[in-house]
């Protein structure tokens, strides 16, 4: 058997949520429970949704082996819900919040107490390489880091070094949370986001550092990744209207980009000089596209030039359309979440 947490409450508590990770969850908990000595030790909790792939008996099979490793219940079976039940049950000092798709550096838990020590920083975070397997997923995991594609977000940059509204995961002092509240439990994506921005909002600081080093496995096909962004704009509508404000004003440009190529025709129809603005607009993104594709491929490899534009265009279009819907949904009609987009967000775990 593996080393336990020694007596007493260990300095860092590692939280993944976790529902049918069958692919994933193996590597990510072992990447866990072999990272380097940590001062004061750590934990690792996993909050599982009542998985039924598979994903409880190779849980049960490692807990078994290591007694660092606690699996919760999480029979809400969403994200923030898992969040929220690891931090409860969570002794640390810190809590670091992990992913189910990630693996991480061997000195990852220690390196985030190192930077969040070293800064006084609230939260810390940093670089999330995403690494692909097939080549469709490897064209997506460039795309990713390409400041293109999400607008320059400063923790898509794994050299950045300083302040950020928000970062990967993240590892917080654990007193953040009895000062701002946990994670919100009525939003189905963007749960970080949404924290952070309060975190922010109350005087904390949130530091990004490429000491902190993670990989993460994109999604493996065009209409996966669309479906992902698609709820990553539908849901970043609840966090604006929550607040009042978007954190950066990059998280309108996608909606209002794909909200003004569905306008201007129609207003063609009325003065045809709306007809010009279209295509200038059009084309605009066209040319933005197919020069971002020509320098990520000129990085990372020619063989992915034909299907960049189509990535780059998954990322925008389903940010951009899912904010629209939320938009309508939630601040025109003032309705609840939709049940079409509360399934698909739970079925993408």
């Amino acid at each position: 058997m593996d080393h336990p947490v020694k007596n007493g409450a260990p300095e860092i508590s590692a939280v993944i949520p976790c529902r049918n990770e069958h692919s994933h969850i193996e590597a990510c908990v072992l990447s866990l429970l072999g990272q380097e000595p940590v001062p004061g030790d750590f934990e690792v909790i996993v909050a599982d949704g009542m998985s039924d792939d598979g994903t409880r008996e190779i849980l049960a099979q490692l807990a078994r082996r290591n007694q660092r490793l606690r699996i919760i219940d999480n029979p809400a079976q969403t994200t923030a819900c898992a969040m929220n039940l690891g931090i409860q049950h969570a002794r640390g000092e810190f809590v670091a919040i992990m992913g189910a798709h990630s693996q991480y550096a061997p000195d990852y838990l220690r390196a985030s107490l190192e930077v969040s020590r070293a800064t006084g920083a609230d939260n810390v975070g940093g670089s999330m390489v995403c690494r692909g397997e097939t080549w469709l997923q490897q064209a997506i995991a460039i795309a990713h880091h390409s400041p293109f594609s999400v607008g320059g977000a400063r923790w898509h940059n794994v050299a950045y070094e300083g302040p950020a509204d928000t970062v990967f995961g993240g590892c917080y002092r654990r007193e953040v949370f009895k000062r701002i509240g946990y994670f919100d439990e009525s939003l189905l994506r963007n749960q970080d986001d949404e924290l952070n921005l309060r975190l922010i909002r109350a005087g904390g600081k949130i530091w990004h550092s490429p000491a902190i080093r993670s990989s993460y496995c994109p999604r493996a096909s065009l209409t996966a990744l669309f479906r992902q962004y698609l709820q990553y704009g539908y849901w970043k509508v609840a966090v604006v209207k929550k607040h009042g404000r978007p954190a950066s004003l990059r998280h309108l440009v996608p909606g209002f980009f794909v909200l003004a190529l569905v306008l201007l025709p129609l207003l063609a129809l009325l003065l045809p000089q709306f007809l010009w603005i279209w295509l200038i607009l059009l084309g605009s993104y066209l040319l933005a596209n197919f020069g971002a594709t020509v320098l990520t491929a000129a990085r990372s490899g020619w063989r992915f030039l034909p299907v960049l534009p189509l990535v780059f265009a998954c990322y925008h279009f389903g940010y951009g359309i899912g904010f629209l819907r939320g938009l309508v949904g939630f601040v025109i009609l003032r309705r609840a979440p939709s049940a079409t987009f509360t399934r698909l967000t739970r079925a993408a775990g």
